[in-house]
């Protein structure tokens, strides 16, 4: 049996490109400064960066899931350029008004476990990073660490509700400061 490795799971509207609301023209995309330089030091440790993403703008009828496609193109080949990449991106096409809610949307499990699944991912040693608050609470679901990475757009509500249990950190590259120097010392030996 394969052993389970931890991953960085990132969302990807207001923390790794510019949220302007339903993101759906490719030609629109730019990246958050720092955020390509950031993936790339996570890749340089080893870790896999995978992108969850609420996209509800489909289910809404405002764009396809085509220009869905054709931006997350367009965000990989700008996270290429820089030298950073994802080893891949879920997203979630349902709108938060249909009854009953999915298991796919964050806050919810489902494409966290379908990434675990397909990925040998240990989810309680992964770490959860975005710009609102549903995108860290998926920490505490599986026993992960969860980082909010506020920005102009953030709610204020979800600020002061990830101080309990959350770190809070100014921009991506400081989150994976935090990531980088939680991880174990190359060549130290685990206890157990």
């Amino acid at each position: 049996m394969t052993e389970l490795r931890p991953a960085v799971f990132l969302d990807r509207d207001g923390t790794i490109n510019v949220d302007t609301v339903h993101v759906s023209s490719a030609d629109t995309v730019r990246l958050i400064p720092g955020a390509a330089a950031a993936i790339a030091r996570v890749n340089a440790a080893g870790i896999p960066v995978i992108v969850i993403s609420n996209q509800s703008g489909i289910g809404r009828g405002l764009f396809t899931a085509e220009e869905y496609e054709r931006v997350r193109a367009r965000i990989d080949e700008l996270l290429a350029a820089a030298g950073a990449q994802v080893l891949t991106t879920y997203y979630c096409p349902h709108s938060p008004d249909v009854a009953p809610p999915c298991e796919c949307r964050k806050p919810g499990p489902g494409l966290y476990r379908q990434a675990a699944a397909e990925h040998g991912i240990d989810l309680a040693q992964s770490w959860y990073v975005g710009d609102r608050l549903r995108d860290v609470q998926p920490a505490r679901t599986f026993g992960g660490r969860g980082i909010l990475v506020p920005r102009d757009t953030t709610p204020a509500a979800d600020v002061v509700a990830a101080r309990d249990g959350f770190a809070i950190s100014t921009s991506l590259g400081a989150a994976v400061d935090r990531i980088l120097s939680a991880l174990p010392l190359p060549g130290a030996r685990r206890s157990g």
